[in-house]
């Protein structure tokens, strides 16, 4: 089970460049695996925190299947930091805000999440 966020600050949304299972290397959304004991919550706020040094608040589950959850979320505090050195994050290869205008960062899995986030939150 994976928990996301989509977390978007002046055109701007926050994404992590990392390799995939598959062996590609993909910009998505910071996220990760919810742990034991967790709830779907927990865990995205835990991974967020992880990867991007960011602290959040949820503000909607915007989209749930097979067992991926995707939530809009806000910055509450923290600073883009990225700890290279920490095992969990041993996927990740950059933590970047990406302008919305970059067509060219969005795939087919990140770009319909995008337009869900638009359509029941709308942009700032």
């Amino acid at each position: 089970m994976i928990a996301q966020a989509i977390v978007i600050q002046n055109q701007h949304v926050l994404m992590v460049k990392q390799y995939v299972q598959r062996g590609d290397i993909v910009w998505n959304f910071p996220g990760g695996g919810i742990e034991e004991g967790e709830t779907p919550e927990q865990a995205c706020i835990r991974e967020l925190r992880e990867e991007t040094g960011y602290e959040i608040q949820l503000v909607q589950l915007l989209h749930e299947q097979f067992d991926k959850y995707t939530f809009a979320a806000c910055i509450t505090g923290g600073e883009l930091l990225h700890d290279f050195a920490s095992a969990y994050n041993e996927d990740i290869i950059e933590v970047a805000w990406i302008s919305l205008a970059d067509e060219s960062k969005f795939d087919p899995v990140t770009k319909p999440m995008l337009n869900l986030y638009r359509k029941n939150i709308g942009l700032d």
